[in-house]
């Protein structure tokens, strides 16, 4: 039960008047009633605390799609090393009974989920991976292709989803995505002459009904960025902050004169969801020097 309703009508004030009064039985509640504290609550406190409370609790968390249709496990990072948030994703998704049209994960989703994702949500239209470590290229091409109708789609911090082909994949298997979310915590700079700068560019110009596009801490280059603009024609907001490759020269900066919300790569980070590390630039000693930032969450 939730602790606050102890409290509620525990020792003090109500001392004199117990006789007269009867204390909330939390699981005699309506179903209801249930179902609207449930939905205050995100997925993770569901699965881990008040849908678990009683027998009437546990039915309504589990028996009740609609409210799994919507499923967000972020903001738990701290649980990484304490429980099994991929079992939790799946368990999320399987109560959702093939209505799950969002699924925001953060430490939540390795390949094995996004197949049965991929199987159980067919109708998926948002889906966020926030470093998802466990993630492969592999895994995630093969699970994309199941969701034809998706709109949303964001890989942040998610390092081993990467390269020219997947992201291919995603344009020709998600014709109807919008916006396209791509960001790390730092800009590399590569100065191997067999590193393609641009193929990750190239694979996102695929999708070509893009409204929305960030790409945090890229290395394309202004080559891939008119491949961008050339082939998403329908751009409202572009957001290239930290890559710093790209060189806003006259025709660029015609070519972006039509996107309503244009962020390049000077501008301020204040606003951004995760922490920013300084750029890494080739044989610069003193940022080579500093430890990678994989695991810190923002």
């Amino acid at each position: 039960m939730p602790s606050s309703s102890r409290r509620r009508h525990g020792r003090g004030r109500g001392r004199g008047r117990r006789s007269g009064s009867k204390k909330r039985n939390w699981a005699d509640l309506p179903l209801d009633a249930i179902s609207a504290v449930l939905r205050k609550l995100d997925h993770v406190e569901i699965l881990m605390g008040a849908g678990q409370a009683c027998r009437s609790w546990r039915r309504a968390a589990r028996d009740d799609p609609s409210l799994w249709r919507r499923i967000d496990m972020c903001g738990h990072a701290d649980l990484f090393n304490q429980v099994d948030l991929h079992g939790m994703a799946q368990a999320a998704v399987r109560r959702a009974k093939g209505q799950c049209e969002a699924f925001w994960g953060e430490y939540a989703g390795d390949d094995a989920f996004l197949l049965f994702l991929g199987e159980q949500a067919p109708s998926l239209k948002s889906l966020r991976l926030i470093s998802c470590y466990d993630v492969s290229n592999e895994g995630f091409a093969e699970a994309i292709k199941k969701l034809p109708l998706l709109e949303e789609l964001e890989l942040s911090l998610s390092k081993n989803v990467f390269g020219q082909e997947v992201f291919e994949t995603v344009g020709k298997s998600c014709p109807h995505l919008k916006r396209f979310r791509l960001s790390e915590h730092r800009f590399y700079s590569f100065e191997d002459v067999d590193y393609n700068k641009n193929g990750e560019a190239l694979g996102i110009a695929t999708m070509t009904e893009l409204r929305s596009l960030q790409i945090f801490g890229n290395n394309l280059t202004n080559e891939g960025l008119t491949a961008i603009l050339d082939n998403c024609c329908h751009l409202e907001s572009l957001d290239i902050r930290h890559c710093f490759n790209v060189e806003m020269d006259n025709t660029l900066r015609a070519k972006c004169a039509g996107i309503k919300t244009l962020r390049l790569p000077n501008d301020s980070t204040d606003d951004y969801e995760f922490i920013v590390s300084n750029p890494a630039w080739a044989n610069d000693s003193q940022t080579q020097s500093e430890d990678d930032f994989d695991g810190d969450m923002g």
